[in-house]
């Protein structure tokens, strides 16, 4: 599976990696992503998720039901 947020969408980038003498190579900057079990009480059902840590602290603010509500919307989460 793809190195994606499933709740924000967040993939990695592409940069370069620059040396001391500015020659540049191609590089990848992936997202922080972390694979996390939540708890949805309306539900009364777990859930694996792959999250990125910026998702994770929205969790924390919002509420998973929230964020996973907002993700549908938005069209990351099925």
């Amino acid at each position: 599976m793809s190195r994606v947020c499933e709740l924000t969408g967040k993939k990695a980038m592409v940069g370069n990696n620059v040396s001391h003498a500015l020659n540049r190579t191609k590089r990848k900057f992936n997202a922080n992503l972390v694979k996390k079990r939540f708890y949805i009480p309306e539900e009364d059902s777990w859930i694996t998720l792959k999250v990125s840590t910026s998702a994770l602290k929205t969790i924390n603010k919002i509420g998973i039901s929230a964020a996973i509500k907002e993700a549908k919307s938005k069209g990351f989460l099925k």
